[in-house]
């Protein structure tokens, strides 16, 4: 049987963001599995959208050429008889390793000059498109008009999963909401720690039996530390669960999708909960919410829109962080408070239960 071939991103918010090219491919080949090769930090994504019949992870290190295991690799892939690859990471390195598998029909953007190897190849267009509608672009021929019927991103979660990442938390049963304060881009994505801290006790002041999971990788634990450390003393902090590299990727996904809510950076956290439908906050200050916006049935973008943003900076390049300081704990709260409303006492779609 043939099969298709999805190299993945690296980061975890463009896996997501890709999954809609998915569900095309399915569409279209209803009874030709589709396999994913993936970094380890990424392949737990992949494993919660149903289209996906099996997710084989990477051996390479990040960023090394390391041509010998990318052909030794390549042979094995031969082996599983694609009749396609999709690349959607745009480097030479990762369009390399279908074309040593022999896969006869290799699609990609032109990324870095990758004549020969891509050789059904798309150009981006500028300006650049939002990240589904550019990933989903790569179902149809280079240069077809842009569908106008683009899916969501979907992801499934069970029950089960959604109550063992509960209970290895620690967590009761009230209304759950989920804090992503991390962003891997850098520091001036995220959202100070002394606003998370104050929107942390409006939420347990407004919301009763409420309870507020701070969730990220270990790289964000400093930060969720912060928080913790702002609610010393206070009422509030008993009902405040610092998660931030406590739990794997795959418990994460199932705490978001039991949540009632997430306010959460611009980061791969707030794709995840889009693609389970949660009601998502999604705050912006130097990176576009219109070229990677929530896309739940639920959510609102807050960015203030400075002229100086969307900067795209890893760290502030003015020193004073107006876009994101701006945006205080209230403006936040007054924005969640309706979605917790209606959303609280059932998760919505978007899972399998």
């Amino acid at each position: 049987m043939q099969r298709t071939l999805i190299i993945s991103p690296n980061w975890i918010g463009d896996a997501v963001m890709a999954q809609p090219l998915l569900q095309l491919l399915r569409a279209r080949h209803p009874d030709r599995p589709i396999d994913v090769l993936a970094p380890p930090a990424v392949a737990p994504a992949w494993r919660q959208m149903r289209e996906v019949d099996e997710v084989l992870q990477t051996p390479f290190r990040h960023g090394a050429l390391q041509l010998r295991e990318r052909w030794r690799y390549a042979r094995l892939l031969k082996a599983r008889g694609y009749a396609e690859a999709y690349v959607l990471p745009n480097t030479l390195k990762y369009a390399l390793i279908p074309w040593l598998a022999g896969i006869k029909r290799r699609v990609g953007y032109k990324g870095e000059s990758r004549h020969g190897l891509i050789n059904v190849m798309h150009f981006d267009d500028v300006p650049p498109r939002p990240m589904v509608p550019f990933y989903a672009a790569l179902a149809d021929a280079p240069r077809a008009p842009l569908r106008a019927d683009v899916p969501r991103p979907a992801m499934q979660v069970s029950r089960e999963q959604m109550d063992a990442a509960a209970s290895k938390a620690g967590l009761g049963h009230g209304p759950l909401i989920v804090f992503a304060p991390g962003a891997e881009f850098g520091s001036a994505k995220r959202w100070p720690p002394q606003h998370f801290a104050g929107l942390a006790q409006a939420i347990l002041a407004g919301v009763p039996g409420a309870q507020v999971a701070l969730l990220g990788s270990p790289k964000d634990r400093p930060v969720c530390d912060e928080i913790m450390a702002a609610l010393a003393g206070r009422s509030a902090a008993g009902a405040v669960f610092n998660l931030a590299g406590q739990t794997s990727l795959a418990e994460a996904i199932a705490l978001i999708a039991r949540c009632a809510a997430i306010v959460s950076n611009d980061s791969g956290l707030l794709h995840v909960a889009s693609s389970l439908d949660r009601p998502v906050v999604a705050i912006y200050g130097p990176t576009d919410p219109d070229h990677a916006p929530p896309f739940s049935s639920m959510a609102r973008s807050l960015s203030l829109r400075l002229d100086c943003s969307p900067c795209r900076q890893r760290e502030c390049p003015l020193g004073h962080h107006n876009c994101m300081r701006g945006i205080d704990a209230d403006q936040v709260w007054h924005t969640l408070q309706p979605m917790l409303g209606t959303s609280h006492a059932t998760p919505a779609g978007g899972f399998a239960v």
